[in-house]
């Protein structure tokens, strides 16, 4: 592990006065009970569009949050790639390294939660539910779509993994290079995606005073129950 030391009394500490005074006053819309759609599925489209059409950088970028098998949680940001499993039913997916911390945490409870936040809009969603690994064949039409140097880097890194540095990444896309010069690249077998199928979905808007509205849809038999919740 590389250990670092200061090489000057010259002070780096980042300035954090005033931290408790910062905040923002959240005014630009509100959320009723009227507006929300049957499903909350339809409910996020709606919501992923209007992020898209306000030019918010990565609007599918989402936290996915899991516990290890000794209870350790941790969070990441990945990348939404879909919204459904290639079989027909409904979730949130993204693809990783099945040897990444994600994937080993979920191999031991598939449990987790994810949160988009889009804070030009005001908002965020909230989703909890449980992870199931696509078919082989979804993750080799995805990985087909992908760009060459994403496809080669899929296989020069063992996600998760300690490296000595830099250098030894380079040199593993190198290899990965050279040994496809010029040929398709393939799916790595270690190499997948998830589905989340969400049990519940909340729905947060900001409002003025800190009344923010928050709206939940729980999953409830087939279809789905919605109650406000206390901000």
């Amino acid at each position: 592990m590389a250990e670092h030391t200061r090489g000057s009394t010259e002070d780096h500490s980042p300035d954090l006065r005033g931290l408790r005074g910062l905040r923002e006053e959240y005014a630009a819309s509100g959320l009723r009970e009227s507006d929300l759609a049957p499903d909350p599925m339809t409910m996020f489209g709606l919501w992923f569009s209007d992020a898209r059409a306000a030019g918010l950088h990565e609007p599918n970028a989402m936290v996915v949050s899991t516990v290890s098998r000794d209870g350790a949680p941790s969070s990441r940001t990945v990348l939404l790639k879909g919204l459904d499993d290639g079989a027909g039913r409904e979730g949130f997916v993204f693809y990783t390294n099945h040897a990444s911390r994600k994937a080993d945490d979920l191999a031991a409870d598939p449990r987790c939660a994810l949160l988009f936040p889009w804070h030009p809009l005001e908002r965020q969603v909230r989703v909890e539910g449980r992870a199931e690994r696509l078919s082989r064949e979804v993750v080799a039409a995805y990985f087909a779509e992908r760009p060459r140097g994403s496809r080669l880097g899929a296989w020069a890194s063992a996600q998760s993994s300690v490296v000595a540095g830099r250098e030894e990444l380079e040199a593993a896309y190198a290899a990965a290079e050279e040994r496809f010069a010029g040929g398709e690249v393939p799916v790595p077998d270690g190499w997948g995606g998830y589905v989340v199928l969400p049990e519940v979905v909340e729905l947060w808007q900001g409002r003025p005073s800190r009344m923010h509205d928050r709206l939940v849809y729980r999953r409830s038999g087939d279809g789905w129950a919605t109650e406000r919740l206390a901000p």
